[in-house]
């Protein structure tokens, strides 16, 4: 016979007093989702009412007769709810008790989307619990292990425990009155339209017009709520309102959803159809879970920019891309995987195919995992930063951009280099770009005609041409005579430098150079280079005409003179 749900006709004044003096809460509903899932439900083929069974004889001798019994007499056609009553152990409550008790498991079971498959329950009278070590049995054992129907005497009945936890268990599927819909129309409301209730339809309705008007109001006035949450002292209006728009409107349809999983039960549809409605409500509300967490990894990715920007590290602004994506797709696959738990796939057997086909792919990619693992290794060790000078032994270039796979370095000469970060992380790096100062160091080689008097006063006037140069340090600098070489004497001249950039340095080493030639040019000193030199002796009038001349100013005051105009040359473009 056609299965039909048992709480339809409350023809009876006692039914009648029950549910016009239960509790009733306002009925929330969700948005426009919750229509696409209502519509659904409208359109599923075979969504009749409630669990039904044939009319039997009322006997109470095995499991199946029992069940048969309770579930028979609460159909629309044999209305009966004393005789239902029958099969419960009542322990001596009274005649309206009993009654209600019987109904309240029915909703129960119906609630639940528990569908009773007669053909699986024992009819053996002497049927025996290996398990529990008795003469009980349990319908429902991973979804109602509470409720279960024991032998006493002779007879099987829901036993004495199920009785009394069963105002719990119904307040637990119908909270907040949901169940007064059961009670809406209860004499025309039992008319069928498109395989449905009118009471059914009505609800439906009424659900979807107040889950507009919720979410209408919940949508504003969760607004400033979200807008308060988000904001900050530093950056009041960092948060564009568009956002925080939409994760008010995400999370009012995300109540919705939740309260309509609530009353979905009350609509007393087929188990299936039931089972259906509650997980499709359920997907829904994880994937809204999945977008507002995306929102909301918008707005933390938003401060969490700002607090890079304040600090000297460049490659901190290069993680927040990176960062930002790798937590969308662990959010994106925690959605997926909760998604397919509710459509009852197995993850963990998926998830070990998807562990055993990731290592295969990893060892057909060894190189891409490498450079991934690269990748994390330079943002964890930060050898270098966006904007530095690096010299990774074959070429030197200028860091544009650190990604999951290379790094893009700018060469002196403008091309762009794209360097695995697995090579990367396994070769010395020489980061130019944090230098504390910059060396510049050279040999001065000398003739050995050159008298020791005269290179002694050659390094000390190297020393003070490095103390008068603005853009030289005035500690840790050397001037000495270092070595006796083949064709010459070797001056070492180190001397480091205060510059911030490439150019700069290349524009004081050509200062430092020419006045080291105008120096030595000025105390008559020549620089030495391999050859041959063949030596003549000056003619007497040759030699007097030169020691004329050098009588006219000494050595040391020639250097002195060059020294001061050098001074001045260097500071002339000095504030």
């Amino acid at each position: 016979m056609k299965e039909k749900s048992a709480i339809r006709h409350l023809q009876n004044n006692w039914i009648k007093k029950y549910f016009t003096t239960g509790s009733i809460d306002t009925i929330d509903s969700s948005w426009r989702y919750l229509f696409y899932l209502l519509f659904f439900v409208l359109l599923s083929p075979g969504f009749l009412l409630g669990q039904g069974a044939e009319s039997p004889e009322i006997k109470l001798d095995n499991p199946y007769n029992s069940m048969y019994v309770h579930l028979h007499f609460l159909q629309q056609q044999t209305f009966a709810p004393d005789s239902a009553a029958r099969a419960l152990d009542l322990q001596g409550a009274t005649p309206e008790v009993a009654r209600r008790r019987a109904i309240q498991l029915k909703q129960i079971l119906d609630g639940k989307g528990l569908y009773v498959r007669f053909g699986q329950i024992p009819q053996d009278a002497n049927f025996y619990d290996s398990t529990a070590r008795r003469s009980v049995y349990i319908p429902f054992p991973e979804a109602l292990p509470g409720v279960y129907l024991e032998k006493k005497d002779s007879l099987w009945l829901y036993s004495a425990e199920t009785v009394n936890s069963i105002p719990v268990l119904h307040k637990s599927i119908y909270p907040f009155g949901a169940d007064f819909l059961l009670n809406l129309f209860p004499q025309f409301g039992q008319t069928k339209v498109l395989g449905f209730a009118i009471w059914q339809l009505s609800g439906i309705v009424i659900m979807i017009v107040l889950a507009f008007l919720l979410h209408f109001l919940l949508s504003r006035a969760l607004n400033p709520v979200v807008k308060r949450l988000s904001s900050s002292r530093l950056y009041p209006s960092l948060v564009a309102p568009s956002l925080v728009k939409k994760i008010a409107q995400l999370l009012s349809v995300w109540i919705i959803v939740r309260i309509l999983k609530i009353f979905i039960p009350a609509l007393q549809f087929e188990p299936e159809a039931l089972i259906s409605a509650v997980r499709i409500a359920n997907i829904i509300s994880t994937l809204l879970v999945m977008l507002i967490a995306l929102r909301i990894l918008d707005i933390f990715m938003l401060y969490f920019y700002k607090l890079t920007q304040r600090t000297e590290n460049k490659l901190d602004e290069q993680v927040v891309p990176i960062l930002k994506r790798s937590l969308q797709a662990v959010i994106i696959l925690w959605a997926i995987f909760q998604a397919l738990n509710l459509l009852e796939v197995n993850v963990t057997a998926l998830i070990a195919g998807v562990s055993i086909g990731g290592l295969a792919i990893a060892l057909a990619a060894q190189d891409t995992v490498k450079n991934l693992i690269g990748s994390a290794m330079i943002f964890v060790d930060k050898p270098f930063q966006i904007g530095d000078y690096i010299d990774l032994g074959g070429f030197s270039g200028t860091v544009e951009e650190v990604g999951f796979r290379t790094t893009r370095i700018r060469k002196p000469d403008s091309s762009l280099v794209a360097v695995p970060n697995g090579v990367i992380a396994n070769q010395s790096i020489t980061n130019m770009g944090v230098r504390v100062y910059r060396l510049f160091q050279t040999q001065l080689g000398v003739t050995y005609d050159t008298s020791p008097e005269r290179i002694e006063l050659f390094t000390d006037s190297l020393k003070q041409l490095i103390i008068s140069h603005p853009h030289t340090q005035k500690e840790g600098y050397y001037v000495h005579l270092s070595s006796l070489a083949d064709s010459s004497l070797n001056i070492l001249f180190r001397a480091p430098l205060q510059v911030t950039d490439y150019a700069t340095e290349l524009r004081v080493k050509e200062e430092l150079l020419l006045a080291i030639l105008r120096i030595a040019n000025s105390l008559e000193i020549g620089f030495a280079f391999p050859s041959s030199s063949i030596y003549v002796e000056t003619m007497p009038s040759e030699k007097a005409q030169a020691e004329t001349m050098a009588k006219d100013l000494s050595p040391e005051e020639r250097v002195q003179n060059l020294l001061d105009q050098l001074k001045q040359d260097f500071n002339k473009d000095l504030p």
